[in-house]
């Protein structure tokens, strides 16, 4: 992959050119970096559903806390999608290091920051550079809303069953 850069509609933009794949304005993830540390997004394979975000700060966070983690980019997301961010599952497994609040609106411009708890038993810290969460872009439908009486919607074999209610 190299480095390109474009003027789409009048902004300048760095974005990863793909080796098999054309990016056309809509397409594409546009990415810029807010400081000269900031990492951009990478796939750690080409089957990876997620692209990794990395630390743009040094962070401690102790047993039991949270903390917003900056990543030093803000992005431009292809047309009908958003971003979530995930934990990765090695930071998961080995440290106990969740993500909170991971939605990244298609219309947000400013830099994408990580909330991490720390569910595991030992301090975790890291630097930057290091690789904290992951962004999986996914597909979104808004429909408009529209307001119906409970007896206009279609039944369901579920019905109004709640928690627990399908094993």
């Amino acid at each position: 992959m190299s480095l390109k850069t474009t003027n789409l509609e009048k902004w300048h933009h760095i974005y990863l050119e793909m080796p098999t794949r054309s990016c056309q304005p809509g397409h594409c993830l546009l990415v810029t970096r807010e400081n000269a540390s900031a990492r951009l997004p990478t796939r750690g394979s080409d089957g990876a559903a997620g692209y990794d975000l990395s630390c743009n700060a040094d962070i401690v966070i102790e047993p039991g806390e949270r903390r917003l983690v900056p990543t030093g980019v803000s992005l431009e997301l292809p047309a009908g999608t958003y971003g979530r961010i995930a934990p990765r599952s090695g930071l998961a497994v080995r440290h106990g290091i969740q993500v909170g609040a991971g939605v990244v609106d298609a219309d947000y411009r400013g830099e994408v920051k990580v909330l991490l708890f720390n569910h595991g038993s030992d301090t975790f810290s890291a630097t930057i550079g290091d690789r904290i969460a992951q962004l999986v872009i996914e597909c979104i439908k808004t429909p408009d809303v529209l307001e119906c009486s409970k007896e206009a919607m279609a039944t369901t074999s579920r019905g109004s069953d709640g928690f627990g209610s399908t094993g």
